[in-house]
């Protein structure tokens, strides 16, 4: 790890899951930018990880399977021995599965429990990991920040599948349930994008000219204003149990 020994120089360190592409590698490299150490993750993008840490200012790479608790229980390890602090959690990481809704047969109990194991047992299970730790850095006088990353398919009747949308939903509920049972000390929010234009989107033809024609912004949200959303609710020190829709404003259409 090349982690400094000290964070006087920061405003504190943020472990961001999911962190070598995307939605999260902007989010990393946004929370570097305004002066966090951050912990970067993935579950198979070591060398990408690994350059990225040596890329960014004060950050380290660690490796894990959220599928599995274990890997769960090694990454909070993990994070917490790189500065000995966590003041802010992104639970970024997820997968899905693209079923047509229709096809029932298809949204075997396999995919639900993976979807489900990924999307909502393994952000729960890291938060209250974090718990400790980001209670302990309320004692310095800023309440420790969860932000989820859900989907606007966890608000609307949409989604690349029945069990996806059910997990986003299921995410901006705990999201809520965990503000509840968790403040003053820590404020969770979430933020919850419709279409991002990244790699993986770039052949949704018909996601994309939905968005133009219908979305007030006439245009999917890229990986920045996502992480601009982030770290808004990171810097805020009173806004909790928020599900930020950002969807350039198609919800309202």
């Amino acid at each position: 790890m090349n982690a400094p020994s000290t964070t006087d120089n920061m405003l504190g360190v943020a472990l961001v899951t999911g962190s070598t592409s995307g939605i999260g590698a902007a989010i990393a490299r946004r929370l570097s930018r305004e002066g966090y150490a951050v912990v970067l993750h993935s579950r198979s993008s070591a060398d990408t990880g690994r350059a990225m840490a040596a890329e960014l200012k004060h950050a380290v790479y660690v490796q894990a399977d959220l599928a599995l608790e274990a890997d769960r229980v090694h990454l909070m390890h993990e994070a917490m021995a790189a500065w000995g602090r966590l003041d802010v959690l992104v639970n970024n990481a997820g997968i899905s599965k693209v079923i047509p809704h229709a096809d029932l047969a298809a949204a075997t109990s396999a995919v639900w429990h993976e979807l489900h194991e990924v999307n909502v047992v393994a952000p729960f299970h890291l938060v209250a990991l974090a718990e400790p730790a980001l209670r302990e850095a309320a004692k310095s006088g800023r309440a420790g920040s969860v932000v989820n990353i859900s989907s606007h398919a966890g608000v609307r009747p949409k989604g690349a599948s029945i069990p996806y949308a059910v997990s986003k939903a299921s995410l901006n509920h705990l999201t809520r349930l965990l503000a509840v049972s968790l403040g003053p000390d820590i404020r969770v929010n979430a933020v919850a994008p419709g279409l991002v234009d990244t790699p993986l989107t770039a052949d949704w033809k018909d996601a994309q000219a939905l968005w133009r024609a219908r979305a007030p912004m006439h245009r999917a949200a890229s990986p920045d204003d996502i992480a601009h959303a982030v770290a808004m609710l990171v810097a805020s020190d009173y806004l909790t149990g928020e599900v930020l829709l950002s969807d350039g404003g198609l919800n309202l259409t």
